[in-house]
């Protein structure tokens, strides 16, 4: 349970199983509201939702337990920022020792004020029956505090059924011409040491993460948690062993060359997204389209790349973009380290290349390839039931370059959502090269592109439907870029 004084009530007492292990009365610290709290004889991974809810906090709502509807939202100070992110699949040791804020701790108690979202969302009657509404003020309390604008992308990853969506983009805009405070943050708001626990390791470098998972064959790597954190919410106790790599500085950040892009395996997709944006490359262009409707943004704060690849999920919307940019992927062990063209890399159905014992450390993107003398034509699409924040049904990526004749010397088809796992279209590609960029080359290698895919029926497409889809989204791309060409 949560012992100081950030309670206003007495704590309910916990129904779910908790694990103490040989740690004794297990503690964990962090800044809940503003005020220093202990978290005593609690599972490392029982999520940052379970411990709230079942400690009084009820503002935070179990929607999904899967990181979709953002009932369950509160911010988490992250590089001394305020990040909304989804509490339902936060792990409760990952917080440990950081500040988190809910929906009872934005308004002002002292003066009895509610906060400018708080206020806004009242006068904008952005709230009906009201079990959303703390979702939405976290995810606008978040960007309000960081500065950042708020417009659709901010609560992209909330789902209302009830308010509608006009009410809640009036208080976001009235929201923009509000001054926002300047107010002085820690990152380490506790000052405490992170607790050690023999279920949740934290490495502080590579070769001890590979040293803890050679003594612990069976532990799970965890980076961001957004696809581990589905077991967590549903079994605290779903890894008997974790090794989290959140505090290995070797797995961080990105670096943008001229020849490359290089990204380290714990880089966020909105890190990512970020850069992108303040460092537009047209050699980049898809990656930055498929960014946009990643997820939302609650998942993107916490999803990382390496997480991406190393679940192979073959609707990952990020690998499409990958295969099609040549990515390579740097693999570690305690033997050292091996680097895999990402097209080698995925074998079957959740199953790759990487031995269990590897740990993906970077991911490297060639840029060279695309010279500022040749045409470069690429972008990415993504089919679903929902615009954002929602699984693809079929994901796409495309690039072209074309030589000084107008004809494709460089083709990349890729694909998410229609075979087992991420995967190009090969022979395609090659009956493409040699060709003009227009509608009947594309319509010359149809049938080749359909015959490379048996995509199956599921309940968000028919087979016949994700077919149509493969050929189609390529003819959309050649009607996008075809004008450019021949202008």
């Amino acid at each position: 349970m949560i012992v100081g004084k950030a309670l206003q009530w007495p704590p309910i007492v916990s129904q779910l199983p908790c694990s103490v292990g040989d740690a004794g009365e297990l503690q964990y610290s962090l800044q809940l509201n503003g005020t220093a709290v202990r978290l005593r004889a609690v599972s490392p991974t029982q999520t940052l939702l379970h411990v709230l809810n079942n400690n009084g906090y009820l503002g935070s709502k179990e929607g999904c337990g899967d990181g979709d509807c953002g009932a369950c939202t509160v911010s988490v100070l992250i590089d001394n920022t305020p990040h909304a992110v989804n509490s339902c699949l936060i792990p409760i040791a990952a917080v440990d020792g950081l500040q988190v804020t809910t929906v009872e701790g934005v308004a002002d108690r002292s003066s009895a004020q509610l906060h400018p979202v708080q206020r806004m969302l009242v006068e904008c009657a952005g709230s009906q029956c009201g079990y959303c509404t703390p979702g939405f003020v976290m995810s606008m309390y978040a960007a309000f505090e960081a500065g950042k604008p708020l417009n659709d992308e901010t609560i992209e990853g909330n789902l209302c059924r009830c308010t509608g969506y006009t009410s809640l983009r009036a208080a976001c805009q009235r929201l923009n011409a509000q001054p926002r405070p300047e107010r002085a943050l820690s990152d380490t708001a506790t000052h405490a040491e992170k607790t050690e626990h023999t279920r949740y390791l934290r490495p502080h470098s590579i070769a001890e993460a590979l040293q803890m998972k050679a003594d612990q064959p069976a532990a799970e790597w965890l980076a961001g948690g957004t696809d581990l954190g589905l077991g967590f919410s549903r079994n605290p106790h779903h890894a008997q062993v974790v090794i989290a790599l959140d505090d290995i500085p070797e797995l961080r950040g990105l670096r943008h060359g001229d020849d490359e892009l290089e990204l380290g395996a714990l880089c966020t997709m909105a890190q990512l997204k970020a850069h992108i944006e303040t460092h537009p490359d047209p050699r980049l262009q898809a990656m930055h389209t498929m960014l946009h409707w990643f997820a939302a943004t609650q998942v993107r704060n916490r999803a990382t790349v390496g997480g991406n690849i190393g679940t192979a999920s073959p609707i990952g919307d990020l690998l499409p973009v990958l295969l099609a940019l040549d990515a390579t992927i740097t693999l570690r062990s305690i033997d050292g380290a091996r680097t895999l063209p990402i097209n080698d890399y995925f074998l079957g159905y959740r199953k790759t290349a990487k031995l269990d014992s590897e740990l993906i450390s970077k991911i490297t993107i060639p840029l060279a390839t695309f010279a500022e003398s040749k045409r470069l034509f690429a972008q990415s699409y993504k089919v679903g039931k929902r615009g954002s924040d929602d699984i693809s049904i079929v994901a796409a990526t495309f690039v072209v370059v074309l030589d000084s004749n107008g004809c494709i010397e460089h083709a990349r088809l890729s694909y998410g959502g229609v075979a087992a796992t991420p995967k190009r279209a090969l022979a395609a590609e090659a009956a493409l090269l040699g060709h003009t960029f227009e509608q009947s080359s594309i319509a010359r290698i149809a049938p080749t592109l359909s015959a490379e895919f048996q995509p199956l029926s599921d309940f968000r497409g028919s087979s016949d439907y994700r077919s149509r889809l493969i050929v189609n989204l390529l003819a959309k791309f050649c009607a996008e870029f075809a004008p450019v060409v021949h202008s």
